[in-house]
């Protein structure tokens, strides 16, 4: 089974405030971890610049571009108390999205078997008009409509583990009876949204949220009964990960309790349906996770898993 890594350097560019926890750091920390011995059989790319055509699917064309004519060129340029721009914002973003889309090919086309995508800034809090949540594009939002556009996939499911629900990607795909959105996440907290209530036009919208000091027991609950049953019952064509590891008990901006078996367990379940229902398409790509310690052993857990099922 090969396993595709795709980063770039650009990722290191997105600069944020001192104390920000979305910061290059983050990638620093993975890139070391993807240099031992035992991810030496990864497949490794660069991302490449996402495409304008595949970015406006899912963001009008009047904000893709606003957000680039808005980049500084010196400096920080806030959007919001939580999320910036600096000069190497735009192309970090561009390439996140790029490299989503490209681990799509790879993978769909029978390149590799799976791929994860380590790139900042995350995706998953931006909707098609609004980047929040330290969110610039939303680009599992991007690469889902990239698979059906290019690949011609009828149906794709978006699996979010990040502690923070993905309000971006509901909003998305809110009324789409062709993407199903499926998130854990902690609540009461940012961005408030996730309740079980919230399913979406088409009932393709599934929410599961945990309650603060919830471990790795509940989680694994939650995903059994209301997650993993309708994603088997959809049968996707592709599995595509929101992979956040804020819901790790290090985590600062949080309070689940997960470990990182718990994040290896997940994974080996999706690929389980995935091999069942969708020739093992899986990709993963990267979302929070602010404790550099926990984040790198719960991606090095969530990596091992995709390399060797």
């Amino acid at each position: 089974m090969s396993t595709l890594l795709v980063t770039h350097p650009a990722g290191l560019k997105h600069a944020t405030p001192p104390g920000h926890p979305e910061r290059a750091d983050r990638l620093r920390v993975l890139d070391r971890i993807f240099e031992q011995e035992k991810f030496s059989h990864l497949v490794r790319d660069l991302a490449p610049l996402g495409a304008r055509d595949d970015i406006i699917r899912v963001h009008p064309g009047d904000f893709v571009d606003a957000m680039g004519e808005a980049t500084p060129q010196d400096g920080l340029v806030r959007i919001d108390s939580d999320t910036v721009l600096s000069p190497g914002s735009w192309e970090a973003a561009l390439r996140a999205v790029g490299g989503a889309c490209f681990a799509v090919d790879e993978v769909v086309e029978g390149k590799v078997s799976n791929a994860f995508v380590a790139m900042r800034p995350p995706g998953h809090h931006c909707e098609t008009r609004k980047p929040m949540g330290f969110c610039l594009l939303n680009q599992v939002a991007i690469a889902a409509r990239h698979a059906q556009a290019k690949h011609g996939l009828g149906r794709v499911a978006i699996v979010d583990f990040d502690v923070h629900h993905g309000n971006g990607t509901q909003e998305i795909f809110w009324a789409d009876d062709s993407v199903l959105y499926c998130s854990t996440h902690e609540m009461p907290l940012y961005p408030g949204t996730g309740a079980v209530s919230e399913t979406g036009v088409v009932n393709t919208i599934v929410n599961a949220p945990l309650r603060s000091g919830d471990d790795g027991t509940v989680f694994k609950e939650a995903m059994e009964t209301r997650i993993l049953p309708r994603i088997t019952s959809f049968a996707p064509e592709l599995i595509l990960i929101s992979a956040g590891f804020d819901a790790h008990v290090r985590d600062p901006l949080a309070s689940l309790r997960l470990v990182d078996t718990d994040f290896a367990w997940i994974t080996r379940r999706l690929m389980e349906i995935a091999d069942a229902k969708c020739q093992g398409r899986v990709v993963s790509v990267l979302e929070g996770g602010y404790d550099l310690e926990g984040l790198a052993s719960s991606a090095s857990a969530h990596v091992s898993a995709l390399m060797h099922g």
